[in-house]
């Protein structure tokens, strides 16, 4: 246990270099989804990541572990191949619907609002009032981020907001049931286990779909960067991350990347948010760091009830 404290650093460090790849991942496939159909883009970004973490797991000689792997943990990752199409597929589709994807990382600081309320849920954590105020106003801010200005209740919100909703509630989910399980197996097979699922998932829905194998060059350097950044070394750093430090701690980290995501799609884009949108971005990233340090032990204010 002293040892484990001790590579705490360790930590923070896979959970700030997942959390910048992970960033650039919102660029990249928006640049890649302006190009190409969503079977396409699929095909290839989960093609390349299948591919990438395959020769990463046969080199580091990973590969031992899978037919060590007890029958009872084949069920979960068969699980969590189910959840992480219903993520990924829900993540892409809001990254094409909303046009700028610093607003889209900004309403994924649902995120850790429902890890927590999973957590409550399932895990039977406990909850401080400071907890529940970040909670809210990351929930506030979000409101404010994807508010259109009318009052019609069907045109309230951009579109896209439902499709990140879905996405955070099954991302949180999947984070949860790997913290939970993340000694059954290294982060390279759970990373390569979800690459393949939706790999397969989105070599069915290209061939269903009748689009063609060829895209554009700029695409396909765009889906490649994508792919590695995210699929990559963004989910593989998250994961060791857990293995170090608790997964609140880890979303503390994981809060910024509507910051990094702001400064890299501006270097790419040109654009800016809208001025509202930019006060929900802050408001939800405070927000979620007041609940991230709370439930870390770092800010103990609150008297814990069930």
């Amino acid at each position: 246990m002293t040892e484990l404290k001790s590579e705490e650093w360790k930590g923070y460090v896979y959970a700030l270099v997942g959390t910048i790849a992970f960033s650039s991942l919102y660029v990249f496939s928006k640049a890649g989804l302006n190009q190409v159909e969503l079977a396409q883009f699929g095909l290839y970004y989960f093609g390349i990541g299948f591919l990438i973490n395959l020769i990463f797991i046969l080199i580091s000689g990973k590969i031992k572990q899978i037919p060590a792997i007890p029958r009872k943990v084949w069920g979960l990752l068969v699980l969590l191949g189910a959840i992480d199409i219903l993520s990924n597929v829900t993540f892409f589709m809001s990254i094409r619907a909303i046009s700028d994807p610093a607003v889209t990382s900004f309403l994924g600081n649902l995120f850790p609002v429902f890890m927590s309320l999973l957590g409550i849920t399932f895990l039977k954590e406990r909850f401080t009032w400071l907890e529940a105020l970040g909670a809210f106003m990351a929930i506030a801010g979000a409101f404010l981020i994807s508010y259109t200005g009318d009052l019609d209740w069907r045109k309230i919100l951009i579109p896209g907001t439902g499709l990140v909703v879905i996405n955070t509630f099954f991302a949180a989910s999947l984070s949860i049931i790997v913290k939970k399980n993340v000694q059954k197996a290294s982060p390279e097979v759970f990373n390569l286990n979800s690459n393949g699922w939706i790999f397969l998932f989105f070599l069915g829905y290209f061939l269903w779909s009748g689009q063609p194998v060829s895209i554009p060059d700029n695409a396909l350097y765009n889906i490649t960067l994508g792919a590695f950044f995210g699929s990559f070394v963004g989910i593989l750093s998250f994961y060791y991350s857990y293995r170090y430090i608790a997964a609140s701690r880890s979303s503390i980290i994981q809060s910024l990347k509507g910051i990094f995501v702001l400064i890299i799609a501006y270097l790419f884009f040109g654009n800016f948010p809208l001025g509202i949108q930019l006060w929900g971005g802050g408001i939800t990233v405070s927000g979620v760091i007041i609940m991230t340090m709370a439930q870390a032990g770092l800010i103990r204010v609150g008297r814990k009830h069930g």
